[in-house]
């Protein structure tokens, strides 16, 4: 009798999976949540510079390069970080969830689905985070300590949660990870092609170090708010790869974009002024100096109009 109810607490502690194991992946979403959080919130322009090891040119080339963001809109824009913060405040919550003391009459069937939950979600982050390191070394070309940190953390839960996850048939696991790894794998190298197609990556740079030509035309009204910002000495910064800097230099159009004056701020770009812009603490791109204060971000020409308090036509 004594030994029916061993082996039966036994086989109920092996189906609940291991304590150790949730506890470590909740220390490594937090990690994560902190990671992708504070990213999203530089991206945002809520906090200032981010310290890269490794160097900051390289972790501003990729977070601000057309894979930086799943959403790019009239001054606005949804960073990938954000996706990978939602992701990672996911695994933290399914890896605590049988914890709370309010689901302990129900914590043996919680601990199964959030075991299964943790291993689709953790699977689908790992595959990602892999294709996303390819696009930064293949594509981009540059190194970013966040991004390689985020993988690590995608990775390392997805082995935690195989490891310690309380599995009837280990096949099952493997077959529906495989499943889920290709169906993330094909959505992700089509998400990156539709990307790679975009003016920025369409070979329209004339020259190393250079910024994409700009193909729309400009309005009259467009022009005359160009004219009007460099009157007031009004600066754009930017880097030649930013993919936002090249959206605000469309809005303005090929002839007004040309009048505006414009500060280089890529090590590597023509007549970089990097030490200007470090100067100006700039942190993203594009930015405005607009009288005397730096403006974040793409700006709508009705909203630099507002700033720069320019009285002409505004049929932008």
């Amino acid at each position: 009798m004594n030994m029916s109810s061993s082996r039966l607490k036994s086989r109920r502690r092996n189906e609940q999976g291991s304590k150790v194991a949730r506890i470590t992946i909740a220390i490594l979403s937090t990690i994560g949540v902190i990671d992708t959080g504070s990213i999203t919130l530089h991206k945002w322009g809520w906090v200032g510079a981010l310290t890269c090891p490794g160097g900051a040119a390289g972790c501003d080339k990729v977070l601000n390069s057309p894979w930086g963001n799943i959403f790019q809109g009239n001054g606005y824009s949804i960073p990938l970080s954000f996706i990978g913060f939602l992701s990672y405040l996911t695994v933290l919550i399914l890896a605590i969830l049988p914890f709370l003391p309010i689901l302990a009459e129900r914590k043996r069937d919680f601990s199964r689905a959030t075991w299964w939950s943790l291993f689709f979600l953790s699977t689908g982050m790992a595959i990602f985070s892999l294709l996303l390191i390819g696009i930064m070394l293949l594509k981009i070309k540059a190194f970013c300590f966040f991004c390689i940190l985020s993988a690590f953390l995608s990775i390392s839960i997805l082995i935690l949660t195989m490891i310690g996850g309380a599995w009837d048939d280990p096949r099952e696991m493997i077959f529906k990870g495989f499943l889920i790894s290709i169906t993330v794998l094909l959505g992700g190298l089509i998400w990156s092609s539709s990307v790679d197609s975009s003016p920025l990556k369409a070979g329209l740079n004339p020259e190393a170090g250079s910024a994409p030509i700009v193909l729309s035309k400009s309005t009259p009204s467009a022009i005359a708010l160009a004219e009007h910002l460099t009157s007031i000495g009004a600066v754009k910064y930017s880097a030649y790869w930013c993919p936002h800097c090249h959206e605000q230099n469309e809005m303005f159009g090929k002839e007004a974009s040309s009048k505006l004056l414009l500060v280089e701020c890529a090590p590597d770009g023509i007549n970089s002024q990097t030490k200007l812009c470090q100067e100006k603490e700039i942190t993203g791109f594009p930015s405005w100096e607009i009288n005397g204060k730096i403006e974040a971000g793409i700006k709508s020409l009705n909203e630099l109009a507002n700033i720069s308090n320019y009285k002409g036509p505004r049929d932008f």
